[in-house]
């Protein structure tokens, strides 16, 4: 029987299914880079909001401390959007005509809440726990960025679950004393000075962090990555 294919199109076939693979791992590579940009996650977007609230005026410009607006952050899984009246304790008394705080004063007078947009959004199916986070000691910034040096406020980071994992595989990375959590100028130690524990040398940071793991008694790896820990 004649033969109907030449015998290039062995070549051709084994090419191209080659070539498909390779345009499979392509498209793949491309859809995860997609997934953990800016244009899905949101990070460094800065989003329109009501009022132009400026974190670095306020923190450190004037000092004002966290929890002076963020209420609940010890206490509560949720930080806490500070009520206009907050606002208001300072500015009834400065900046009372300024036309940029119209809204403000709106809702004051009002009693209608401002309707901020939220900058660091989670999806409703993850539960996270601001109070946890602050008691363990985690700082503000591991999460949220410089907020203090921020005129308008945008998210840090990717917020999704990879950089999470990231973070409770290696909790002894990211912890500081507790009276250090709201300090937005706070430096880890550095490594320059190798510490030895049971034979074993780690950086200051990492003794530190084993250290305060076992004093804020901080959950195993294996049950802070458990699935059931953030979707419950």
């Amino acid at each position: 029987m004649p033969q109907i294919f030449h015998r290039s199109a062995n070549t051709l076939s084994r090419a191209t299914i080659f070539g498909a693979l390779f345009v499979l791992a392509a498209l793949t590579w491309v859809g995860y880079m997609i997934q953990g940009s800016p244009y899905v996650t949101y990070a460094g977007v800065r989003k329109p909001q009501p009022v132009p609230f400026s974190h670095q005026h306020h923190v450190a410009g004037l000092g004002i401390d966290c929890r002076y607006c963020h209420t609940s952050v010890e206490n509560s899984s949720f930080a806490g959007i500070p009520p206009t009246r907050t606002c208001m304790n300072c500015h009834s008394q400065i900046w009372t005509n300024a036309a940029l705080l119209e809204p403000v004063r709106a809702s004051y007078r009002s009693g209608e809440s401002l309707q901020w947009t939220r900058v660091n959004q989670l999806p409703d199916f993850v539960f996270f726990n601001h109070s946890i986070h602050v008691n363990k000691g985690v700082g503000c910034d591991t999460c949220h960025g410089p907020v203090d040096r921020m005129p308008l406020m945008y998210q840090q980071n990717s917020l999704q679950m990879e950089w999470c994992l990231d973070c409770h595989r290696h909790t002894q990375d990211n912890l500081r004393p507790r009276e250090q959590v709201f300090n937005m100028r706070y430096e880890q130690p550095t490594e320059t000075n190798p510490v030895t524990i049971d034979g074993q040398k780690f950086t200051e940071q990492e003794a530190l962090g084993l250290y305060l793991v076992k004093k804020y008694q901080v959950r195993s790896v294996h049950d802070i990555t458990s699935c059931n820990t953030c979707h419950r």
